[in-house]
């Protein structure tokens, strides 16, 4: 078969090795929103609010935390076997049943009143999970960026108005909020105290077990209030599944109940500087797009 004979054209210009640029994804900007839900100028998140959205790494730094604030119990060692028991042995046709002694009635065995227990909870037990340090701060970055997509929010079954973006970015004055009658305007005006009163309508009875052992209700989670310092937004406290925790409390298992991502959550601008000077200056945080350092003013 003869050969194709080469082409005597014009060759073909010869590829690239080198590989693209990285392009910086733009900063997200969300409007800062006053008490009488009127929006305001625009604000530029923080640069981990653009970080990849990890779901496995969220479920592990929470299931961590759950693990790690469990509290081991059981029973004594000798709780049952404080008797003095008699054991008449093997081929003698009767129950091997331990017995008291100068008694019939069986002692110390799981199957008889006042035994021991047969397979009890182990006080010993060690429940704690280890999560490494990059991980559990990419899980806390992929939290909050998570926080800005209205889709993870309705799946978790939260209320959010159609005209609302998110994140809720409110005024500082929302951290001088005193009391709940003020509390609930605000949200109001802005058409989120139907979630609240979801999680209000949600709460039933737990299925299971877990009502003998002082768990016995469940209680949904509604929006979650971060402010820059604690001791502030003191009116929203009391509603049903809110919560008010300052930026330095803030975890993973805050923006992620249940390890699901997406939860309903207002900042306050004081609030997300106080992130980015804690987590924004993490440049060798991996997955999370950094500002330059000129444009930050930080160290060349």
């Amino acid at each position: 078969m003869a050969s194709t004979p080469p082409t005597t054209g014009a060759s073909a210009p010869p590829r690239s090795t080198s590989r693209p640029a990285h392009r910086e994804p733009g900063h997200h900007r969300v409007h800062v929103l006053g008490l009488d839900g009127t929006p305001g100028e625009a604000l530029s998140l923080p640069p981990i609010f653009s970080a990849p959205y990890r779901p496995d790494l969220i479920q592990r730094a929470v299931v961590a935390a759950q693990a790690n604030r469990r509290q081991p119990y059981g029973p004594s060692r000798k709780a049952g076997m404080r008797h003095s028991v008699r054991w008449s042995g093997k081929g003698h046709g009767v129950a091997r049943t331990p017995r008291l002694r100068n008694s019939n009635r069986g002692a110390q065995a799981p199957n008889t009143v006042g035994g021991r227990e047969a397979h009890p909870p182990r006080p010993d037990a060690i429940y704690r999970k280890k999560v490494n340090v990059k991980e559990r701060r990419r899980a806390l970055a992929s939290a909050l960026a998570a926080t800005r997509e209205a889709r993870f929010a309705l799946e978790r079954g939260h209320e959010v108005p159609a005209h609302l973006r998110l994140p809720v970015v409110f005024e500082d004055p929302l951290e001088e909020v005193e009391t709940a009658s003020r509390a609930r305007e605000v949200l109001d005006t802005v058409g989120l105290w139907p979630d609240v009163v979801r999680a209000a309508e949600g709460i039933h009875i737990r299925a299971g077990r877990g009502k003998m052992r002082g768990r016995v209700r469940r209680h949904p989670k509604s929006l979650l209030v971060v402010v820059s310092t604690p001791g502030k937004a003191r009116g929203f406290r009391n509603f049903p599944g809110v919560d008010v925790v300052p930026v330095d409390s803030l975890g993973t298992e805050h923006l992620a109940p249940g390890g699901q991502a997406g939860r309903l959550t207002l900042y306050t601008p004081s609030a997300l500087k106080r992130i980015e000077s804690i987590l924004g200056k993490e440049s060798s945080l991996p997955g999370v797009p950094a500002r330059h350092e000129a444009a930050r003013g930080g160290a060349p």
